[in-house]
């Protein structure tokens, strides 16, 4: 199925934080620095512009108290404002002070001694009052200010003041995402180690609805996870700061600390073991066994030379990897192992996967057919190319369910192809827009017998729904000229609550259907006789009237020359057996 969204690259053009970020990134080309360099210190100040604002609303409120009270006012008491899940802003280190610091810098007494202090030696000194005043943020504020000339460090904290204070905390997190992004595009391969867009993020945790429990990311990068699994709950009228609890894994010390301040920035706290050699092959932080309602995660790709003989030990039933280790020089069925292993009994897990792991041989594949037979994969979601910064090439995403073996798809896994489903944003990137995602989502709500949500995708969601699905009784075709009608007739329509009655009628009784093209509920026995691929290509076929692409081909044939190199490597080993039998039976 092909359904490609238009750009919308010039409607962005007027939002804050677009203009934000062009304001920034001018400053950083006529600075010298770095993308790298310059990229923790703009985001520790968009942090600083959230917490003071927060600070603010708080210590008005200590105010307005102390002036109706006979108590002290509890204006500079931390505990006032931790109470509440504000942080503290120590005096010398909030906003405004910092803005209106000399360009030039000015004197201060210093152990009682005068001593000239610089705007970035201040903004340095600001964050570290920040940390001690709130224990949570130790070690986590970037203090390399001094790297920047005064001017430009001027002109990036008056760039930054023009967040309104007053905005919405959620909308501060929105600009640290855009920025993030930014600088994950800006960086190439090394923002990608750090950031996976958010589209893809979102799909992830629309299927896997996180609504409450412990969550967790073994590769969690900057956080991005965990910031729309938060977004997912409070969109579903939930507080995400009680409703989840967040742990993760980082093995590079300052892409925890960017997860951490951007779980601060979104109102979140978390457990986030990062730096000091941790890693998640060896090391189990949070013994996640069987821990987990809900595990998310982009692992690096196709990663060599770990070391097998210290895993030897956690192979087997409830255990790190229960389906033992692979013999191939490559880690992507270690990750997969531990998504599967971190699960509780309930539990649902969504990842990014190498195409090349949905058809792997050898030890792989015998692990491939261990986790499909204990009937925890629920779903696979095939993912065109250019939807990454950093690589063009296209991948999977697979979605577990420790539960789903006590229902009645426990026998059947679903496969969705969405290569030919994106927006285009630029020649070398796309991305899914929210009625994709809803859309795509839902498809998967509809095969576990669930009812649609289109809290995310609104009405177009629904819309494409009722056109490709049927409903009880009906045919796709019925629903598809029962919305044209509506739609002839002008009913407007935003989102589900506020569509149209046909629609809502629709809706609340499509069932799902194997639909060429776009997705199929394939059986065990299918899967098995395929070689227990989960590759959705070999399942989902081509729509009819539709051809295969020059994309699909080359797909199709890298696929074919991959299992014809496997077969004649196989011919080869069993030439060389051959032969040297031969040769001892002569010689006998």
């Amino acid at each position: 199925m092909q359904w490609v969204a238009p750009s919308e690259k010039d409607a962005a053009n007027d939002t804050l934080e677009k203009r934000l970020w062009q304001a920034a990134d001018q400053l950083r080309a006529n600075s010298g620095l770095t993308s790298a360099q310059y990229s923790q210190p703009v985001l520790g100040m968009i942090f600083l512009r959230f917490a003071d604002a927060k600070f603010s609303i708080r210590r008005a409120v200590l105010e307005k108290k102390a002036s109706s009270s006979r108590v002290g006012p509890r204006t500079e008491d931390p505990t006032a404002y931790h109470a509440e899940g504000v942080l503290f802003i120590p005096a010398g280190a909030r906003f405004d002070e910092l803005l209106n610091f000399p360009e030039g810098g000015k004197t201060v007494k210093k152990a009682g001694k005068d001593e000239h202090l610089t705007l970035g030696q201040a903004v340095n000194d600001a964050m570290r009052a920040i940390e001690a005043a709130n224990p949570q943020l130790a070690g986590v504020l970037p203090k390399s200010y001094q790297i920047f000339n005064a001017r430009l460090l001027k002109e990036l904290l008056k760039a930054i003041s023009t967040i309104p204070a007053t905005i919405e905390g959620d909308a501060f997190g929105k600009i640290y995402e855009y920025f993030l992004g930014e600088f994950a595009m800006t960086e190439g391969q090394m923002g990608g180690e750090f950031y996976t867009p958010i589209s893809i993020v979102r799909l992830i945790v629309e299927i896997l609805e996180p609504f409450h429990g412990q969550i967790l990311d073994p590769a969690c990068g900057s956080g991005g996870m965990f910031v729309q699994s938060a977004r997912f709950v409070a969109e579903h009228q939930k507080n995400a700061a009680t409703e989840l609890s967040i742990c993760g894994v980082e093995k590079v010390d300052d892409t925890g600390r960017l997860c951490r301040l951007n779980l601060a920035v979104h109102g979140l706290e978390g457990d986030i073991k990062h730096g000091g050699d941790i890693n998640s092959y060896y090391d189990d932080p949070h013994q996640l066994t069987g821990k987990f309602d809900y595990v998310l995660a982009n692992p690096p790709f196709n990663v060599n030379a770990v070391d097998k003989d210290r895993l030897k030990d956690q192979t087997g039933p409830a255990r790190r990897f229960p389906f033992g280790l692979p013999r191939t020089d490559n880690a992507n069925y270690l990750w997969i192992q531990l998504f599967y292993a971190a699960l509780n009994t309930k539990g649902r897990a969504g990842f990014v996967m190498a195409n090349s792991a949905s058809d792997a041989r050898a030890s792989e594949q015998e692990i491939r057919r261990q986790l499909i037979q204990s009937r925890a994969v629920d779903a696979i979601v095939a993912v065109g190319p250019n939807m990454f910064y950093t690589v063009t090439l296209p991948c999977t995403l697979w979605f577990f369910d420790r539960a789903k073996a006590k229902t009645p798809r426990a026998d059947t896994v679903l496969f969705i192809d969405a290569r030919h489903i994106y927006r285009q944003i630029d020649r070398a990137h796309r991305d899914w827009t929210p009625a994709h995602i809803g859309f795509l989502a839902n498809i998967v709500r509809l095969y576990r017998g669930e009812q649609p949500d289109f809290t995310l995708g609104g009405h177009e969601a629904a819309t494409k729904l009722a056109e490709i699905f049927p409903t009880i009784g009906k045919t796709a075709s019925t629903n598809f000229q029962s919305l044209e009608n509506t739609r002839n007739a002008g009913t407007p329509a935003r989102d589900q609550n506020a569509a149209p009655a046909n629609l809502k009628s629709v809706i609340s009784n499509l069932k799902y259907a194997d639909i060429p093209g776009l997705c199929r509920a394939a059986t065990l026995a299918e899967i098995e006789t395929q070689g227990w691929s989960l590759n959705p290509g070999r399942y989902v076929g081509v729509a009819p009237g539709e051809h295969v692409s020059d994309e699909d081909f080359k797909e199709q044939l890298e696929e074919l020359n991959e299992e014809l190199e496997t077969l004649n490597a196989a011919a080869r080993k069993l030439e060389t057996t051959i032969a040297a039998n031969v040769a001892e039976i002569l010689e006998t």
